[in-house]
């Protein structure tokens, strides 16, 4: 496949960055829905990693809803680009509803708060030479 990659460096562990892997493809529309990913072995070999942490993988995939397993088929993507984006969205949703709890239990203003969310956007922002809303 070639587009899956591990940094041996990062902390995440490796299955963790399989399952980022793939939901990016799917995000940026490299893997589409009805594709199917490559076989458990094909990919391991490729990666040079052990074949149970490639099926950790998929079946946390499984488990989320991204993909599906086909019996002697293999993996197929059942779900969009949007469809994942929707999904993450949600989660961020009520990960900034604790962060806005914690931030008032600290007497943040709203105005603070947002100057922070706004600083931390400018800064996580790709270097593109355009402003972004």
């Amino acid at each position: 496949m070639g587009l899956i990659t591990i940094d041996y460096r990062d902390r995440k562990l490796i299955y963790e960055q399989l399952i980022d892997n793939v939901k990016m493809l799917v995000l940026r529309g490299d893997l589409k829905k009805n594709d199917f990913l490559p076989s458990v072995r094909t990919l391991a070999k490729e990666l040079g990693i052990n074949p149970n942490t490639i099926q950790k993988a998929y079946a946390e995939l499984e488990r989320q809803g991204i993909i599906a397993s086909l019996s002697g088929r293999g993996s197929i993507v059942i779900l969009d680009g949007s469809e994942i984006a929707s999904a993450g969205k949600e989660s961020l949703r009520a990960e900034m509803t604790i962060l806005a709890s914690k931030a008032r239990t600290l007497h943040m203003t709203r105005e603070e708060f947002l100057e922070c969310a706004a600083a931390i956007w400018q800064a996580a922002e790709p270097d593109t030479g355009k402003e972004t809303e």
